[in-house]
């Protein structure tokens, strides 16, 4: 993995790694972090999209995916959809989870040098599709409700994104391989989530004896206060289940079955070149299902990190091959020390780090991250 910043002025810098540079299909992750001294929005928005487009013309990459981290949703929603509008159409996922550098927006995007059919919405525009290599991708985002509590907007917004996937031959078991679930108000909400998410994946036999699905479930608000879950997904269609890895380090963590909840730790993704490795939303647990080191943010860094590591080691990975990395904060007055922290543990390595209270309130911390190792898998296609 190659890291690089660029700054094309003093008002956006860029955090990016990129792979493949031999690769018949490169691709990059990049993290846009506008400046401090901007305080109005509007300013801020426009220079981030200045820098993304001169960032693009330098590249010669096209985006596949993009999620912007809102401070203040429903008064940046409008200004952010007008300015989308003027882009190249790809996924884009929207969510209100303030940046903690004390900025109003900061950007994640995935480029690639090779994905066709890029611009074609699927199905109403919740489904974004792309594909290359026999491989067809389909991002989700902004899926929603607005009627019921958590548990029934949850169960509404599963039954529909399995709807989508039928309609281009996919299913929620076969095909799905990430998700985000950002919840409002998540203290109290969250159960609801958990409780609609695991009748529905036992409906469609994702169960403790099959699998579930990698995911991050963090607070995170829609800018429609009726709104108490807002959801993201990936799926892929022409993996084979030899492709197709579930992560565990069961000697640091429980199974999340365990403890009540529905998701896989990590998985990783077998191409013929390389392997993608998705990192669930990972904090200081042990392997009995507890929370480590209540209280203390730097402990709980520790661990946290060591739970990622084990998780990258059992897919023959490390830390030199991350892409991207997502913070989640729950208290503000946490973030220099965990911004030092992670600085020193992740040099150069693009990463946003977000005000998102966790699932359990004694977790001060949570992360998930991409990895891509560089691989020969000889029976499989390239990415």
């Amino acid at each position: 993995m190659n890291y690089g910043t660029l700054s094309f002025n003093q008002n956006v810098r860029i955090e990016f790694s990129s792979f493949g540079a031999k690769r018949s299909n490169q691709e990059c992750h990049a993290v846009f972090h506008v400046s401090l001294d901007n305080a109005d929005f509007n300013t801020q928005l426009c220079n981030l999209h200045s820098a993304y487009e001169k960032f693009v013309k330098k590249t010669k990459m096209v985006a596949v995916f993009k999620r912007y981290f809102l401070s203040d949703i429903e008064n940046q929603i409008n200004p952010l959809k007008s300015a989308l509008g003027q882009l190249p159409f790809c996924a884009v996922s929207i969510v209100q989870q303030p940046p903690l550098n004390g900025t109003k927006i900061a950007l994640w995007v995935w480029f690639l040098s090779k994905a066709e059919d890029i611009g074609i919405p699927v199905q109403n525009n919740s489904l974004f599709g792309f594909q290359h290599n026999g491989y067809k991708h389909y991002l989700a985002t902004e899926m929603y409700e607005t009627t019921g509590n958590s548990e029934q907007q949850t169960d509404q917004i599963l039954i529909n994104y399995e709807e989508q996937l039928q309609q281009v031959e996919c299913s929620l078991k076969d095909n799905c391989v990430r998700t985000w679930l950002f919840v409002s108000d998540i203290d109290n909400n969250y159960s609801g989530v958990v409780k609609a998410r695991k009748n529905n994946f036992t409906l469609h036999n994702l169960t403790e004896k099959t699998h579930y699905i990698a995911s991050t479930g963090i607070a995170g608000r829609h800018a429609n206060p009726k709104t108490t879950l807002l959801f993201d997904a990936y799926a892929i269609d022409g993996l084979s289940q030899e492709q197709i890895q579930f992560l565990y380090a069961s000697e640091n963590m429980s199974s999340t079955y365990d403890y009540g909840v529905t998701f896989e730790r990590g998985v990783c993704i077998k191409y013929g070149d390389r392997n993608h490795i998705y990192i669930s939303g990972t904090a200081s647990i042990d392997n009995k299902g507890k929370v480590l080191h209540e209280g203390d943010i730097l402990k709980q860094s520790d661990r946290m990190i060591e739970n990622v590591r084990a998780l990258l080691h059992e897919a023959n990975s490390g830390f030199d091959d991350l892409a991207q990395i997502i913070v989640y904060l729950r208290d503000t007055a946490d973030y220099k020390i965990v911004n030092e922290k992670m600085e020193k543990e992740f040099p150069g390595i693009p990463k946003i780090i977000t005000l998102a209270p966790i699932c359990r309130p004694a977790w001060l911390v949570e992360m998930e991250c991409i990895a891509i190792k560089e691989a020969t898998n000889n029976n499989f296609e390239e990415m």
